[in-house]
């Protein structure tokens, strides 16, 4: 036995004192990539080499254990991204003041040609390669998208096969159909084989008169060259090479480092990169004439991601629509049903309600997660369709590049023709109980009600005044302690939250939905009520819809509106009814979003689903807009009915410029940016192009 312990105990020391033999292993797929990185092994031991004959062959690789990194177009990513594969971006490269992490896709030319964008039918193209950002998914998708390049899906015919019919002749290296590789100087492979292959080879083409149009990024043109070229803009103009900010097809977020998800795996090939010396991670001039080995040559140092970065979160919504609008079924009949997603038990069981009492066909499908913030990412994911949310929620939902569609309207006419700034907008207000002597300049060491972190009237709006009045982020030094569901379970935020009423260690303390009772307006008003705080932040409509409504009993201790009055900056108490006097802030109607490719279908079915069972259904098992086991369940109980969002309408349109002023002086505080929406905004390119 002691022999035994003797061993085991020599084994331990053998591997503590075991020199380290973790290497990164780069996966490369050509030979002078292959030099390149045998180079990089001879400065920086930490990495090894593998080679593939192609991209999907690496990733395979990587997926596999046998590579374990690649830096790949946002294309690739995508691939990389998929659930047979799950690779994760985890390091993005920064081309500098010129684009930081995102690029812009854009379309050559030689000065002096005389033709525009709607002239490329029968021109001859040249590409990066097939499925590649900015040779291929971004130009294509804006040819289909202007109507240029006639497809009606993969039903119709392949798209590869509209493209060939579009342009004479091309190099898409990558592709299969003949006519597409016609061009080509190689073997026509997505790989450095082929010598018009990436930006480089793409520009080259169209250097040596093999193409009439080169799609690339906007760094391609080498600066002594610019003087010969121009860009092709969707105005069907021209512009000068360096003019891409005002002339271009689409913005693409950087290529990146994809590996494994992995932590400690991300963490070691960063800790290898950020480690290297004495060696150009950035530079291919030693194995001319490629170019972009490893790293594209223009990148200027390389970026860190956040640890939650996944593929949907770093290619954003707006790329990810247009990849889609590549892949999809165009021809098939429009969806008949929508997923929509429920935060918490008490909206899911409304959700199934609402599905159950739908007649024929289902249109409504219940997804639900356990968090707003996981809702808008099953809904980028395709996991979830679209949810009604608040303006601080639409606001980083559209960070996240997914639009505002319809709009809840709180007219008590409940016209649908009714503008949205008469009937879809709310008064922000701060209530307290009458004769408690607190106005707002005497807030300060009070505790305070909110009906969650983020949210328009229980948080941006009021947080965002205290903020221009004191200039500190740190608002736990003005509010001795509150109840806002959504903060950090250890801060003073947190303090006056009751959870679900259960016993000690309840898990729904402070959680940001329905089964923390103080949450939402009547979950504030409530802690207020309970005297669990002095100040209740909420909307104008709140007192006054438990007078108007049934309510379960145990919701409020005291309900009624003469309790209460409204306080604001630079007046005295008023009462309740007095909002158009005393308030906050105007703010905009809650709203439901959704992904952009898929508004349409959203709104169609929506509107058909409030004509059964909206407002006027007052005698129907079920009511979309009424809740029967709690308060404002998917939607807000005073909704009369959803209005359209006129097509097009961006996030920063529908808050507007006094809303959009306001969260993005909070956002100046960054500890109040979701983590989602840190995410989302990692560069500006996740956003709608």
């Amino acid at each position: 036995m002691q022999t035994l312990i003797l061993a085991a105990l020599l084994g331990c020391l053998a591997s503590v004192f075991a020199a380290p033999t973790d290497k990164v292993k780069w996966c490369v797929t050509s030979d002078r990539e292959h030099e390149k990185c045998r180079a990089l092994v001879v400065k920086a031991p930490a990495f090894s080499c593998v080679k593939r004959e192609n991209v999907l062959s690496c990733i395979i690789a990587i997926k596999a254990g046998e590579a374990d990194a690649i830096t790949l177009d946002g294309g690739d990513i995508y691939t990389a991204g998929q659930i047979n594969y799950n690779l994760h971006p985890i390091i993005a490269e920064d081309y500098g003041t010129t684009a930081d992490t995102c690029y812009y896709a854009v379309a050559v030319v030689k000065k002096g040609t005389a033709f525009g964008i709607r002239d490329l039918q029968g021109k001859k193209s040249c590409h990066t390669g097939l499925g590649k950002s900015a040779g291929w998914n971004i130009p294509i998708g804006t040819l289909v998208s202007m109507g240029l390049i006639q497809w009606g899906g993969i039903e119709d015919k392949p798209l590869e096969e509209a493209v060939s019919t579009y342009f004479s002749s091309s190099c898409v290296p990558g592709a299969t159909r003949k006519s597409l590789c016609q061009l080509c100087s190689g073997d026509c492979s997505k790989t450095h084989n082929e010598r018009y292959y990436d930006y480089a080879g793409a520009f080259q083409c169209l250097k040596d008169g093999a193409g009439d149009v080169a799609f690339v990024k906007h760094l391609t043109v080498p600066e002594s060259e610019k003087d010969n070229y121009e860009l092709l803009c969707k105005d069907n103009t021209r512009a000068p090479i360096d003019s891409y900010k005002s002339c271009y097809l689409g913005r693409a977020p950087a290529h990146a480092v994809v590996s494994r998800n992995d932590p400690q795996l991300a963490e070691l090939i960063w800790n290898s990169l950020d480690s290297v010396q004495n060696f150009n991670l950035f530079s291919s001039e030693a194995f001319a004439p490629a170019k972009n080995l490893m790293f594209k040559d223009s990148t200027e140092k390389l970026v860190k991601l956040p640890a939650n970065m996944d593929t949907f979160l770093y290619l954003g919504a707006g790329y990810m629509s247009s990849i889609r609008s590549l892949t999809k079924e165009t021809t098939a009949a429009a969806s008949s049903a929508i997923k929509w997603c429920a935060v918490g038990h008490a909206e899911t069981s409304k959700c199934d309600s609402w599905s159950i009492n739908i007649l024929n066909v289902a249109t409504i499908i219940c997804q639900n997660a356990p968090t707003v913030e996981e809702c808008l990412t099953k809904i980028m994911r395709k996991e979830a369709d679209a949810m009604a949310v608040d303006g601080g929620q639409v606001y980083t939902a559209g960070k996240c590049g997914l639009v505002p569609a319809m709009v809840e309207q709180y007219s008590e006419g409940g016209r649908l023709r009714e503008t949205p700034s008469q009937a879809s907008s709310y008064y922000a207000v701060a209530v307290v109980k009458k004769g408690s002597g607190l106005t707002w300049d005497k807030l300060m060491g009070t505790r305070s009600c909110h009906t969650g972190v983020g949210r328009t009237a229980g948080w941006n709006i009021p947080m965002g005044q205290i903020h221009k009045q004191t200039g500190d982020c740190d608002f736990t030094k003005f509010f001795s302690s509150g109840c806002a569901p959504g903060a950090e379970p250890s801060s003073p935020f947190c303090t006056q939250c009751i959870g679900s009423g259960e016993a000690v260690g309840d898990e729904s303390k402070c959680k940001a939905s329905s089964e923390e009772r103080y949450y939402g307006y009547a979950g504030a008003l409530k802690c207020l009520a309970d005297d669990a705080g002095d100040v209740a932040f909420i909307k104008h409509t709140t007192i006054l819809e438990f007078e108007n409504h049934k309510v379960p009993a145990t919701l409020l201790v005291k309900e009624h509106k003469n309790e209460y009055e409204l306080i604001c900056p630079g007046k005295g108490p008023m009462a309740v009814e007095d909002y158009a006097s005393c308030h906050l802030a105007i703010v905009p109607a809650h709203a439901v979003v959704t992904r952009p490719e898929i508004r349409n279908d959203v709104v169609r079915i929506l509107l058909a689903e409030q004509t059964r069972l909206g407002s006027s259904n007052t005698d129907g098992p079920f009511n979309m807009f009424k809740s029967d086991s709690g308060k404002n369940l998917l939607f807000k109980d005073a909704t009369k009915c959803l209005q359209e969002v006129e097509v097009g309408t961006s996030y920063e349109t529908f808050l507007g410029a006094e809303y959009m002023d306001a969260m993005n002086s909070l956002r100046q505080c960054t500890a109040n940016t979701p983590d989602l929406e840190k995410s989302c905004t990692f560069h500006s390119c996740q956003e709608n192009n």
